[in-house]
């Protein structure tokens, strides 16, 4: 029978493009002008409702891939949005802030290393100072590298990798909670590999299984100060991370064992962070939220 529905549904094993992709390897960690093919945030699909009308965001990680996404999401929801990102990523971060002012919303940069812990909490204060409070947080920030055998790990990589993708959200958190008030979110990024780990990820998705305990754990603390704590679960999503971390050969066919056949784009997290940190999920907390590609149920 002829298809003849007109209500604009498409397929979405082919929304987006399918590997394999003309990618190199670029230099960690990576620009969003290095991307081929280039990433979608949502520039030209996202319309905003007012959900997130007011309200005052900080998100790490927010100059490239899932962060912009997120971040302007946010801004077209109509919140104020503080983008903590490496200094080395400003090409990225103006681009970011240039989505948010188009938004007609405030923006607050504010690069550095978030293995420092003076430097998550200066993050906190500064957001608040600037746009005289805090209610969403998002930690996204992430730090991953390849190994081929458990003998290649170097000294530190370990330490490092749970500084900034762990210990940098306790720091946050535990700064933020108490000014945050009541009707406030905090959405975590985890991963697939949280719970279907790759042994050539192993600092990586190590960290990011912490991360998933850490997100069930503290939403008991937070929610005595009416506060919502969730995570999210992407599988693979197509942002800088990805080429700047693994051989050509592997980005070039990355998201193709997904039963859509390719990536995520970072616009298609976006409503879920959305979702999460608005108050129609006002029944939600120490939830994990798997966008997987169908790769495996959370």
């Amino acid at each position: 029978m002829k298809n003849t529905d007109t209500s604009g549904l498409s397929d979405p094993r082919h929304l987006h493009p399918k590997p394999p992709f003309p990618q190199g390897e670029i230099a960690s960690p990576g620009l969003e002008r290095e991307l081929k093919p280039k990433a979608d945030h949502g520039e030209s699909s996202y319309r905003g409702a007012a959900r997130l009308a007011g309200r005052k965001a900080l998100i790490t990680g927010g100059d490239s891939g899932i962060g912009r996404a997120v971040a302007l999401a946010f801004a077209r929801e109509g919140a104020s949005v503080a983008l903590s990102f490496l200094a080395s990523e400003k090409e990225d971060a103006a681009i970011t802030l240039g989505l948010i002012e188009e938004a007609g919303q405030r923006c607050l940069l504010l690069p550095g290393d978030l293995a420092q812990p003076a430097h998550c909490r200066e993050l906190v204060r500064r957001t608040a100072e600037e746009f005289g409070g805090l209610d969403l947080l998002v930690n996204n920030a992430a730090y991953q590298r390849t190994f081929d055998s458990l003998a290649d790990i170097p000294e530190g990589e370990f330490e490092r990798t749970f500084a900034i993708n762990l210990f940098a959200m306790f720091y946050l958190t535990q700064a933020a909670l108490p000014i945050m008030p009541a009707g406030s979110s905090i959405v975590n990024s985890a991963s697939i590999q949280s719970y279907d780990p790759g042994e050539s990820l192993l600092p990586y998705a190590t960290s990011k299984s912490a991360i998933a305990s850490f997100t069930k754990a503290t939403a008991a603390f937070a929610i005595e100060r009416g506060v919502r704590i969730n995570a999210v679960a992407p599988g693979p999503v197509w942002t800088p991370l990805i080429p700047s971390t693994m051989p050509a050969e592997r980005a070039s066919k990355f998201g193709a064992d997904s039963l859509f056949g390719r990536p995520a784009q970072p616009a298609e997290l976006a409503p879920v962070y959305v979702f999460l940190a608005s108050h129609a999920a006002s029944y939600v907390t120490g939830e994990v939220y798997g966008v997987t590609g169908g790769r495996i149920q959370l």
